[in-house]
């Protein structure tokens, strides 16, 4: 026999982390004891409400069959709620609002609901890689829009405007910015519906990580006429502790929900009923209070070692970042980001992320997680400190 993949699996690689990890759990099986602060898995529970509300609604007999595609209602309000306490953008929660199962499912239901095989797409550089690997994987074309240091990270509209816009469907965009940490900025929004509106192009935000150290939340629904333009995706699983859970959001207007939802009910039914309530137990408990106290006090403690770490390697920074990253660019004296990167996964016994996973205006920065116990970042820390110079 014969048998070969289709194109699209040889057009793709495995996600760097999924590869990676088999490296990791290698050594650590060899006794070298990684420490990871690679993974943007936060490692504190959910609250208390949300766990009652899951194993409450575990012992209901009748709580373990599907559910619909479309969401419980309770989610849906839940999660409408939480964007006008949040973002003080109103939404209807039956027609704007679409529970989903995580941000990546987002990307590939927005990409097969608006691109035909062929249509071009904008992705920022440097980026999240799912953007890049699923439309790769749907044969859309990719064009690349760079993202830079000496302008906070933010679109270059001049750059953009001198580009053939004329076969543009989507553009991808992710703000507070990762792997950058480069914030949300309102005119950044505003210019961004801006463009959308004259070149006739959906402009996608991607936005799991406004509540994390950062004092002043946004989305791009806030600006006017963001809904006739643009699709938010939000997340559960920075913001409140729960990656694990699968709960995400995808918010617009009533016409591209239903598009996005023709695609979504082919291919998923609604999670576990248990989960979806104590999704919406946690969107409507979880206060400014909870959050300071179970996320952010958390994340600036470790910022903290974290950007001791960035000195001790001799990484440059920028103190303004937000988000649950830190990312510094490499001194001169490395050749490339993973020449730094392997001497200290494999001398210093610690993962950090090298840039250009991210796209080539990553290659010369590295990225660390705050998603490790302050104790093991104090032990990075300590293990670097001990690098051979």
């Amino acid at each position: 026999m014969n048998i070969q993949p289709a194109n699209r699996v040889n057009d793709i690689q495995e996600y760097y982390f999924s590869r990676k990890l088999k490296e990791v759990a290698k050594l650590n099986a060899e006794g070298k004891d990684i420490i990871s602060l690679a993974i943007g898995s936060p490692d504190m529970p959910p609250s208390k409400q949300t766990i009652d509300k899951l194993c409450e609604v575990a012992q209901q007999e009748n709580a373990h069959g599907y559910q619909p595609s479309s969401g419980l209602p309770e989610l849906r309000e839940a999660m409408a709620g939480f964007y006008k306490r949040t973002y003080g953008v109103e939404l209807d929660a039956m027609s704007e609002v679409q529970p989903i199962i995580g941000s990546k499912e987002g990307i590939m239901y927005a990409t097969l609901a608006f691109c035909n095989p062929g249509d071009e797409v904008l992705i920022p550089n440097p980026g999240y890689p799912t953007y890049t690997a699923i439309n790769k994987i749907f044969g859309t074309k990719i064009t690349y829009y760079d993202l830079c240091e000496n302008n906070g990270w933010q679109p270059d509209f001049e750059a953009l405007e001198k580009m053939d816009l004329s076969k543009v469907k989507l553009l991808w965009t992710n703000y507070p910015n990762m792997p950058t940490g480069g914030n949300a900025r309102r005119e950044t929004y505003e210019k961004l519906v801006d463009f959308a509106k004259r070149h006739n192009i959906v402009v996608v935000n991607d936005n799991p990580y406004s509540l994390i150290l950062n004092d002043n939340p946004m989305s791009i629904m806030q600006v006017e006429g963001a809904k006739d333009c643009c699709i938010e995706l939000n997340s559960m699983s920075k913001s409140h502790n729960m990656p694990g859970w699968r709960v995400a959001m995808i918010i617009s207007n009533p016409t591209f929900i239903s598009w996005m939802f023709k695609v979504q009910s082919n291919i998923e039914n609604g999670t576990f009923k248990g989960i979806q309530l104590a999704a919406a137990e946690a969107y409507n408990t979880n206060d400014n209070e909870w959050h300071r106290i179970n996320n952010i006090e958390n994340y600036q403690r470790r910022r903290v070692i974290a950007e001791q770490i960035m000195d001790e390697l001799g990484c440059k920074y920028d103190t303004d970042q937000v988000g649950m990253f830190l990312w510094g660019r490499i001194p001169e004296k490395y050749n490339d980001v993973e020449e730094l990167t392997e001497k200290v996964l494999h001398e210093a016994r610690v993962f950090i992320t090298p840039g250009f996973i991210f796209g080539s205006n990553g290659k010369r920065y590295v990225r660390i997680s705050l998603c490790a116990k302050d104790e093991k970042m104090r032990q990075a820390l300590e293990r670097i400190k001990a690098l051979k110079k």
